[in-house]
């Protein structure tokens, strides 16, 4: 699983990654409000552990905005002793879970494990676009029924791109999530790999679904909201 940890306390927030970490969860550790709301906006996660009192933006203030754009990843909130209210308002606002402090990273280990369980069981691990549809879990690929064979890393990137139809994805951005990469390596990496998924997924008669935006990056075409025809290259 990969994490969004937004804690302002060092000594927690290194604790909490460090406990994640040495159970294989990738962690992203963010310090403020400001960094968490980018991080959360901007990359796909499959769950966010939230403190309510952050310095810059709240962690209400980043849950609100997740929701509002229809994001709807699992989302635990962590409470002080006493934020009885809060912790209302961040259930209410669509919340999974909520911790108070002082807690045991296993607790929270446990919790992020039954959310991720309870989403998989909701069809969240289904993904579609159009007639396009991805599962997560047996990691299967059809277009109108027909199972298409792909490799991990082709899997990957389509199911990054049909986590946000309709979202403009930069090279650089698409280059971190699947590849790892924290620079652009000056590669034509990410163009092999759009040009074998649209081989594989635009069958005849099927709109095609991945759009180039020249000099900027790709998006998956939502066909429901679709403001424009897909591009070459």
């Amino acid at each position: 699983m990969k994490i969004l940890l937004v804690e302002d306390e060092p000594e927690i927030g290194a604790l909490v990654r460090d406990g994640l970490g040495a159970e294989g969860f990738e962690v992203d550790y963010c310090e403020d409000g400001d960094s968490g709301m980018k991080h959360a906006i901007e990359n796909v996660y499959d769950a966010v552990v939230l403190d309510i009192m952050l310095p810059g933006k709240s962690g209400l203030e980043i849950l609100r905005k997740l929701r509002e754009g229809h994001n709807m990843v699992p989302v635990i909130i962590i409470t002080a002793r006493g934020e009885s209210d809060d912790r209302i308002e961040g259930l209410n606002l669509g919340a999974d879970d909520y911790l108070p402090k002082p807690f045991f990273v296993e607790e929270l280990i446990a919790r992020l494990r039954a959310i991720w369980r309870r989403s998989t069981e909701t069809g969240m691990s289904q993904l579609s676009v159009g007639t396009l549809s991805a599962n997560l879990m047996s990691r299967e690929v059809r277009r109108s029924g027909t199972l298409i064979d792909m490799t991990p890393k082709e899997f990957s990137l389509l199911s990054f791109l049909m986590r946000s139809p309709g979202r403009v994805l930069t090279r650089t951005q698409i280059l971190e999530q699947v590849w790892g990469y924290h620079f652009d390596p000056g590669t034509n990496l990410v163009d092999v790999y759009i040009r074998r998924l649209r081989t594989k997924i635009d069958l005849e008669g099927e709109q095609p679904l991945i759009e180039t935006l020249r000099g900027v990056g790709y998006r998956m075409l939502d066909p429901d909201n679709a403001d424009g025809d897909a591009g070459e290259g």
